[in-house]
């Protein structure tokens, strides 16, 4: 049985705000259904509210999960801005939160460092790179997992080999992260099918990056590698906000529309105060397989360039070769499936890079209290 958008006001109705029906207050936001069951929608507070409340949207969360064809209920509360009189950051109250305000960033258990890995616009091997490097921070030693935040197009599934699979509820609402190769994954692509579209507003992306981050059963990682979806938008907003990340990975390819759009990741990573761990340049260079000469398809160095010009570190070059590519298609990722080529090497030289960088006096530094105006 299907549910509709009528059901779920009607679920609505006995949940009250101050007396009046929630649907009548003006909170609610569009309410979205996908073909697996799972209904999704916000309540709008005042960052003063937040725990007041708190046990509104629970109770929102309870009556849509009833219904029948409901599979899941993701209900949030969002604020756009910090009230004024906290425009200057508060001690903290219980659970980490300001007095009356907002959540503060907090680590999540379990988790040593988060980075993450972004890129300026898609199509430049975001989500390859960020498999492979986490792979390759694996193969020092580390206990690593990846967070697939890219809402829209997450690759993770297919990447890892992991297609079809769900994850197990241990209790709750808490899941347990699948197993890529050794490396704890998690993705939006194992609890929707692979080609259903996701069409989320702000919110519910935050809510869904919010969910996966601290309602997953991480278990004592090292690193969490964090796939950011392209872009500069609600997904790096929160991530920033809700985490203390380590830094941020750039990646780019060589070619001036690509580091247009790099260059407006840095400066938007540098505004949140999150510090940049390196620029990677990815599709460097292509070598014929019939003759083995070398052709710079895209150009070649704009990303050393444009991290000297940004002053961050340039964390290296990772070839144009069918061998990534075919690899990535088929779920065997090169790091995992060939740790001596020259290509696993490329991913090896970045993730000790990075993870030098991590480890030094920049890592782990409080995340900001973001304010959008």
């Amino acid at each position: 049985m299907s549910v509709s958008e009528k059901d779920v006001l009607h679920a609505l109705r006995e949940v009250r705000v101050g007396g009046k029906p929630l649907a009548e207050t003006g909170r609610l936001s569009s309410i979205v259904i996908d073909g697996t069951g799972r209904v999704s929608f916000s309540l709008a507070i005042e960052p003063a509210e937040a725990a007041a409340l708190e046990p509104v949207r629970l109770a929102a969360e309870r009556a849509v999960k009833s219904l029948p064809g409901v599979a899941t209920a993701l209900v949030s509360l969002t604020a756009d801005r910090v009230a004024s009189s906290q425009a200057a950051p508060p001690a903290a109250g219980p659970a980490g939160r300001g007095p009356g305000g907002p959540p503060r960033a907090q680590t999540i258990p379990g988790v040593k460092h988060i980075f993450a890995v972004a890129s300026g616009k898609g199509g430049v091997g975001k989500s390859t790179l960020a498999c492979n490097l986490a792979l390759a921070l694996k193969a020092q030693g580390l206990s690593v997992g990846l967070l697939d935040a890219d809402i829209y197009g997450p690759s993770a599934p297919r990447l890892f080999g992991l297609g079809g699979q769900k994850p197990r509820v241990i209790s709750g609402r808490i899941l347990e992260p699948l197993d890529g190769y050794g490396i704890q994954v998690m993705s939006i692509g194992f609890l929707v099918e692979e080609e259903t579209a996701m069409i989320w507003r702000g919110p519910m992306v935050m809510s869904a990056i919010t969910q996966m981050l601290r309602e997953v059963a991480w278990s004592d990682l090292d690193a969490l590698v964090v796939d950011m979806p392209p872009g500069t938008g609600d997904a790096q907003l929160t991530m920033a906000q809700t985490v203390p990340l380590a830094g941020a990975v750039i990646v780019s390819t060589p070619q001036d529309l690509a580091l247009i759009d790099a260059r407006r990741g840095v400066a938007m990573f540098r505004k949140v105060e999150v510090p940049i761990l390196g620029i990677v340049e990815n599709m460097a260079s292509f070598a014929c397989p019939q003759c083995g000469h070398v052709s710079h398809i895209f150009g070649h160095g704009g990303a050393r360039r444009e991290a000297e010009a940004a002053g961050v570190p340039f964390l290296g070059e990772v070839p144009l070769h069918m061998a990534i590519r075919e690899t990535s298609d088929s779920g065997r990722p090169v790091v995992a499936t060939d740790p001596d080529g020259p290509h696993s090497r490329a991913y090896r030289e970045i993730a000790a890079r990075v993870w030098e960088r991590i480890t030094s006096d920049t890592a782990s530094r409080p995340a900001p209290r973001i304010v959008i105006e």
